[in-house]
C-alpha cells in the first residue's frame, strides 16, 4: 500500500511539472492563478500590469476562477485602463481610473483568498461593466494614504485645539494658515468637514453631526504646527471636542466608487472588507439581481482608523430584480450605509404629443443612460407628487450630459407641464436586508425609495441619524421611488439612533417625501408600510414620523427608554402622522418612563387612526 501511494504522488508531480499553461482546467472550470502572471512577492511595486495580462486570458463564457495567492498587493493609477463613466451620486470627473476592469465577462469567480489590495490615489478598484454571473470574494480593499484623514484630539482650551495627525499616513501642510492635505502629488485638498468619534465607543458623538461638531464659524481657524505631527487650530470654537476623541477630517472629492457595477446582472459580493474608497463604497447602477453576503464597509482597526469604507457603503441606483443584503456590516461611513433609489428627471419642454425634452437636475446624477426601449415611465405632477399616468419608451436620445429626449409609443398626458417630472418604473428593484449591522456613520442608516417589495428584518441599527429614511422626491435630490410594500420586522434600534441632526431625520424611522403642496387634494405618496416586532431604545422623543402614507402599521413593538444621552430633538412627539390615512398603533409595549407618550395628527383625521393607547397616550390634532 505504501508503494502505491508513493507511485501516485510521483505521477501527480510529473504531470504538474509538465504543465506550462497559466490556466488549469478542472472538470468544466478553468482556474487562472495570478501568481503565474507575476503577482507574487511584489512588495510595493505596481501590480496593474500583472492583472492586465491575466485579464487578457479571460475569454469565452466557460466557468472561470481567477485566483490570488494570499498576500498584500499594491495598485497605482499608472498602467490602469480608463473609461468615461457617469456614476450616480458621484462627481463628474472623467475618465475614471479602473484597476480591475471587467467588460462583458460571464461566469467568473474572483477569489482573493484573503488577500489585501492596497490602492494609491483616485482610482476605482473593481469595475463590472455589462457582466453577468460574477462573484467577487475573500478580498480586503484599502489605501496606502486614504483620501480622508483623522486626528486625535490632544488638548482643548478656550482659544485652541491641538490635533495629533500622522503625517506619513495623512500627508498634510499649511497653506495660508489653513490645514490642507497633500495626497499623491495632486493639488492639495482643503479640509471641508469634520466628524467627532468617541474614542472608546467608536460612535459619532451625539449632537455633532453636520451642524454641530466644532460650531458655527469653525472655518475661520488659524493653524500652526507646534511640533512634528501636532497641528494647533487657533479659534474660539463654540463647540469643543473631547480630548482623546478622534476627529475625522473630510477633504477629497468623491470621484470613484470602490466597486462599480454597471449594466450587469447576477453579481455577488461575498466576504469582502472595504476599508476605504474615494467615493461610494459600492455603486450598482442599471443592474439587476445582486447579492451582498458578508460585505463590510468598515474602519481598518489594525490601523486604528475611525472612518470606514467610503461615503455611502452601498448605493443601488436605478436597478431592478432582487437586491439582497445579508450578514453585512457598515461603520464609520461619511454618508448613508445603504441607499436604494431611482432618479427623477424634470420635463424641460414638451416637443410633441409623444416626445419630451428632460434634464438631470442633480449635478452628481448627470449623464446616466436613463431610458431604454420598452421602459415604463410614470409622469409625475411635482407640486403634489401624484402620477398623471404612464407611458412606454420607444427611444432615448442624449443631447449632452444634462439633457435628453424621450419618445413614447402613446401620447403623453394632456396635463403634463414643464417642470413636472418623470420616474422610470422599470428600473425599480425588490430589496431585502437581513442580519446586517448598521453601526454609527455620518448620516442615516438605510434609505429606501423603490416601489418593489422591501423586507428589512433581523438587523441592528445604531446610525447617528434616522435608522431608516423613506423619502422620495422630484424637487430636491431627485431620488425617486414611492414605496408600496415595506415590512420592517424584528430589528433592534439602539439608543445610538438619531443622536445628531441631518436632513430628514425627524425620528428613528422617518418617512419624509418632499411634497411642496400637502392638502386634501394631495394623494398619499407612500403605501403599505408595516413596522412590527421591533425593539426600540430611544433616549429622545421621536420614534416614528410619517408623512403622506396610506396604510402604516406600528404593531407588537417594544419601546423602552434609554437614559444614555440627553434629549435634544425639536420634535417632541413619540409619533407624528402628517397627511396619513389608515394608520394603526396596536399591541405595543411602552416603558413607563418613555418620553412624550403622545401622538401628533397633522392634517390627519382622528378616524384614520386605530389604536389601543387612547388611555396612556395624549393625541393632539393639528
Amino acid at each position: 500500500m505504501k508503494r502505491i501511494v508513493t507511485l501516485l504522488i510521483l505521477i501527480t508531480s510529473l504531470v504538474l511539472s509538465f504543465h506550462t499553461s497559466n490556466a488549469t482546467e478542472v472538470s468544466d472550470t478553468t482556474y487562472i492563478f495570478l501568481k503565474d502572471y507575476g503577482l507574487q512577492k511584489t512588495k510595493k511595486q505596481n501590480c496593474v500590469k500583472y492583472i492586465n495580462k491575466a485579464l487578457e486570458d479571460l475569454k469565452g463564457d466557460k466557468p472561470t476562477v481567477l485566483v490570488f495567492t494570499r498576500g498584500i498587493y499594491h495598485f497605482y493609477p499608472d498602467d490602469c485602463q480608463t473609461r468615461e463613466y457617469y456614476e450616480s451620486n458621484t462627481t463628474d470627473i472623467n475618465p475614471k481610473v479602473c484597476a480591475f476592469l471587467f467588460e462583458e465577462k460571464k461566469n467568473l469567480v474572483i477569489d482573493g483568498r484573503g488577500s489585501t489590495l492596497i490602492f494609491h490615489g483616485q482610482m476605482q478598484p473593481f469595475t463590472f461593466d455589462n457582466c453577468s454571473n460574477i462573484t467577487l470574494k475573500n478580498i480586503n480593499i484599502d489605501w496606502e494614504n486614504p483620501l480622508i484623514a483623522q486626528g486625535e484630539v490632544l488638548k482643548v482650551t478656550d482659544d485652541f485645539i491641538d490635533l495629533g495627525i500622522n503625517h506619513k499616513e495623512f500627508p498634510h501642510l499649511l497653506d495660508n494658515n489653513k490645514l490642507v492635505f497633500d495626497v499623491y502629488n495632486s493639488k492639495p485638498n482643503s479640509w471641508r468637514g469634520t466628524m467627532e468619534f468617541d474614542r472608546k465607543g467608536r460612535y459619532v458623538v451625539p449632537q455633532t453631526g453636520d451642524w454641530g461638531c466644532l460650531g458655527r464659524g469653525w472655518e475661520n481657524y488659524v493653524a500652526e504646527t507646534t511640533m512634528p505631527g501636532v497641528v494647533r487650530l487657533h479659534y474660539k470654537f463654540t463647540r469643543k471636542p473631547k480630548p482623546g476623541n478622534y476627529l475625522v477630517l473630510r477633504h477629497a472629492e468623491r470621484t470613484h466608487s470602490g466597486i462599480f457595477i454597471l449594466k450587469s446582472k447576477k453579481i455577488t459580493i461575498q466576504n469582502l472588507n472595504l476599508y476605504h474608497a474615494t467615493g461610494l463604497g459600492v455603486l450598482a447602477q442599471f443592474s439587476e439581481d445582486l447579492t451582498f453576503n458578508g460585505y463590510r464597509a468598515i474602519p481598518n482597526r489594525a490601523k486604528n482608523h475611525y472612518f470606514g469604507g467610503g461615503d455611502d457603503g452601498l448605493q443601488v441606483s436605478n436597478c431592478r430584480g432582487q437586491i439582497t443584503v445579508t450578514n453585512c456590516e457598515f461603520e464609520g461611513l461619511m454618508d448613508d450605509p445603504i441607499n436604494v433609489h431611482g432618479t427623477s428627471v424634470q420635463v424641460q419642454e414638451i416637443l410633441s404629443k409623444k416626445e419630451v425634452k428632460c434634464k438631470f437636475m442633480h449635478h452628481q446624477s448627470i449623464g446616466l443612460n436613463w431610458g431604454h426601449k420598452d421602459d415604463k415611465i410614470s409622469f409625475i405632477e411635482n407640486e403634489r407628487m401624484n402620477s398623471l399616468g404612464t407611458g412606454n419608451v420607444i427611444s432615448f436620445k442624449p443631447i449632452d450630459k444634462e439633457y435628453f429626449t424621450l419618445t413614447f409609443s402613446e401620447n403623453i398626458p394632456n396635463n403634463l407641464e414643464t417642470g413636472d417630472a418623470l420616474e422610470n418604473l422599470t428600473w425599480s428593484p425588490y430589496f431585502t436586508v437581513n442580519n446586517t449591522h448598521f453601526k454609527s456613520c455620518r448620516a442615516r442608516g438605510l434609505l429606501i425609495s423603490t416601489p418593489g417589495k422591501v423586507v428589512v428584518e433581523n438587523n441592528i441599527f445604531e446610525s447617528s441619524g434616522s435608522a431608516i429614511l423613506i423619502a422620495g422626491d422630484a424637487n430636491g435630490w431627485f431620488e425617486s421611488g414611492a414605496v408600496a410594500d415595506i415590512l420592517i420586522k424584528n430589528n433592534t434600534f439602539t439608543e445610538l439612533c438619531n443622536t445628531s441632526s441631518y436632513q430628514f431625520c425627524e425620528a428613528i424611522i422617518s418617512i419624509f417625501p418632499i411634497i411642496p403642496t400637502l392638502d386634501e387634494k394631495t394623494p398619499a405618496f407612500h403605501k403599505n408600510i408595516r413596522i412590527e416586532g421591533n425593539q426600540f431604545n430611544p433616549f429622545d422623543y421621536p420614534v416614528l414620523f410619517a408623512r403622506s402614507v396610506d396604510g402604516i402599521e406600528f404593531t407588537n413593538n417594544t419601546v423602552t427608554r434609554s437614559h444614555t444621552f440627553e434629549p435634544y430633538h425639536n420634535k417632541q412627539f413619540t409619533f407624528t402622522f402628517e397627511n396619513c390615512k389608515n394608520t394603526s398603533i396596536r399591541g405595543n409595549q411602552f416603558s413607563e418612563d418613555l418620553l412624550g407618550k403622545n401622538i401628533l395628527l397633522k392634517k390627519t383625521k382622528i378616524t384614520d387612526l386605530q389604536t389601543d393607547v387612547n388611555e396612556t397616550f395624549q393625541i393632539q390634532e393639528f
